[in-house]
């Protein structure tokens, strides 16, 4: 799926999330930052996800780690998701998959016998000068956090 490697630079990009507050890499600089790509907001995978790195917020930031979800899903889903499970950092609601694209994680999925594109589930770790320092394409949902923090 994504051409994106460990040591790359990270793609430009600018989202919008769910309170309208727009996001850049520039942003980040200085900092760690997790970005992960989900299918759905409030779906069972994604909210076992989202709610893992949530638990684990303080081990982020203490080890300053900015992190940032992204889906193309509208921001009223994004908020929904947000606020129904009390989840402490931004969504990106990227309905155009301007940045989805530039991280290159759009394409043909397989459910339940059925083809068809969709978001794959990934997460890129970029360090504070901007390179990718890893790429989690096999995501476990319940345990995400150690597989970022180890």
């Amino acid at each position: 799926m994504t051409t994106l490697q460990k040591g790359d630079k990270a793609p430009q990009f600018s989202g919008v999330d769910q309170d309208g507050k727009s996001h850049q890499l520039e942003d980040y600089k200085g900092k760690k930052l997790v970005v992960f790509f989900y299918p759905k907001a409030s779906t069972p995978g994604c909210t076992t996800e989202a709610c893992d790195l949530r638990d684990n917020f303080e081990r982020f930031q203490a080890n300053n780690y900015a992190l940032l979800g992204v889906s193309a899903d509208s921001a009223k889903a994004q908020t929904k998701f947000r606020d129904k499970y009390e989840l402490p950092f931004p969504l990106l609601a990227d309905e155009d998959k301007s940045v989805i694209n530039a991280f290159g994680v759009w394409g043909p999925k397989k459910f339940m016998g059925r083809e068809y594109d969709g978001i794959h589930r990934t997460t890129f770790v970029i360090d504070e000068n901007g390179i990718i320092e890893d790429v989690i394409t096999e995501v476990k949902t319940k345990e995400h956090a150690n597989q970022i923090l180890g």
